[in-house]
């Protein structure tokens, strides 16, 4: 590998980065708001047997696509097309995914600008600014530009820095720093009236439930989401491991650190929700459907810290950085996707690459706020529930059909010589190639109607 395209320097350091890229505002914020509209441990079941059953094989495909390829997403599916009229359709997949990357952070920054806005409110309320308290948690265009695009510029100096010392070295520092905030949360909302409600809502679940289409189809969606899948992200990451790494164990620990945190989220976020009940905060309409979906945590959650008195300030402020955090950590994986491509395909140095984009991603930022109605939910629907579930399963497709069996295996061998009669191999290709499609193509199906 060319120094210049940078290498993670451990394996922790891998771990930390795969896993904040799969822990963000989709785990901690999606994850739990879609547990609680699709009957509660029902979906989180679902959830948990989808995210190991299809989420985690299409995981190690785009792992072994990158780490063989040794470059940008579509090099790297290019590297393993048989036949030149193959080459366009790794562009199509790869390129794709890199678009898909980019216009999620494009909403993403506007989720994350709202969070950080919140995180900032209790310092002012604090500090006795109440009127800017006010105007940071409205919602007005000034202050909806003003934070997505700090997000932004947030991301891109990290980014800059390159592998180790940017995505690397921030990732290190801000998943210990979200596993604590997250855990002290826990802690305290358990101790709190209704939490003991809300925890037989989350962790028993109605079987009967479990096959209905919406929810299957909203926790396939979630496995992708939460784990970066289709988004070219894991095949950039991919290329940055060291040959010597076993790629198996690699995949796996990245999906139980991602599985784990989102269901830790749930543990906080739904006792908090009938926390808020027990003090008079109105969480479901009279049909018992949850009324604030989206924007569960912006309306539910400081209702629930306001009725905490002043102790609900530092609550609040620990809640909110926490979701900065965790958008931070996904949407610096989200950005190095096209800024990887740009500096690879184009000859740019890093550092002007990174601005270009993040300015590019800025402006399609600005155009969703400016006609939000209009293109919010479309474009979170366009990427969440159409691209990445397509895109990860072309992936798969790459890998199970086009892609040499005895070169595959001869990657998976870097770093585990004794792959061919592990477990792994004996299951997983002909899993890749038959199951995940199938299961994958069925449920997106399924969600057209």
């Amino acid at each position: 590998m060319s120094a210049s395209r940078g290498e993670f320097s451990s394996r922790f350091g891998f771990i930390m980065a795969a896993a904040g890229s799969a822990v963000g505002l989709g785990n901690i914020w999606g994850f739990p708001t879609q547990t609680a509209s699709n009957g509660g441990a029902a979906f989180v079941l679902a959830y948990l047997v989808l995210a190991f059953c299809l989420a985690y094989p299409a995981l190690m495909a785009e792992l072994v696509v990158g780490r063989y390829g040794q470059a940008n997403a579509v090099s790297s599916l290019k590297k393993i097309s048989k036949h030149k009229w193959q080459h366009p359709l790794a562009f199509l997949v790869g390129f794709g995914g890199i678009i898909c990357a980019g216009l999620i952070l494009s909403f993403y920054a506007i989720v994350a600008g709202w969070m950080i806005s919140y995180t900032v409110e209790p310092v002012a309320q604090l500090v006795g600014a109440q009127e800017a308290a006010s105007w940071i948690t409205g919602q007005s265009l000034t202050r909806n530009l003003l934070f997505a695009g700090g997000f932004i510029l947030l991301t891109v100096l990290i980014i800059s820095k390159g592998v180790e010392n940017g995505i690397e070295k921030w990732s290190k520092r801000l998943m210990p720093a979200l596993l604590g905030i997250l855990f002290a949360l826990i802690a305290y909302v358990f101790s709190q009236d209704g939490a003991s409600e809300g925890l037989r809502n989350y962790l028993l679940p109605d079987f009967s439930a479990i096959f209905e289409p919406s929810l299957l189809v909203s926790a396939l969606g979630q496995a992708f989401f939460s784990l970066s899948l289709g988004t070219s992200v894991m095949i950039i990451y991919g290329s940055y491991i060291s040959k010597s790494e076993n790629l198996v164990t690699l995949g796996a620990s990245v999906t139980l650190i991602d599985v784990f945190i989102a269901f830790v989220a749930g543990l906080l976020i739904i006792p908090a929700m009938y926390v808020a009940q027990e003090q008079g905060v109105q969480i479901f309409d009279e049909a018992g459907k949850l009324l604030s979906e989206d924007t569960l945590v912006f309306q539910v959650l400081p209702a629930l810290f306001d009725s905490m008195g002043s102790a609900g300030l530092y609550v609040g402020f620990a809640f909110f950085a926490l979701m900065s955090i965790a958008a931070l950590t996904s949407s610096i994986s989200m950005l190095e996707a096209p800024v990887s491509y740009t500096v690879e395909k184009f000859g740019m140095d890093r550092k002007p690459a990174t601005w270009t984009i993040g300015a590019l991603i800025g402006a399609v930022s600005t155009v969703i706020l400016l006609n939000f109605e209009q293109l919010f939910g479309f474009v979170i629907a366009l990427t969440t529930r159409f691209g990445q579930p397509l895109l990860g399963l072309m992936c798969c497709v790459f890998v199970g059909w086009i892609w040499h069996r005895s070169s595959l295996l001869k990657e998976i061998e870097q770093g585990n010589p004794d792959a061919a009669s592990g477990w792994f191999w004996k299951i997983w290709p002909w899993y890749i190639k038959f199951v995940c499609p199938i299961a994958i193509s069925l449920v997106f199906i399924n969600s057209l109607r």
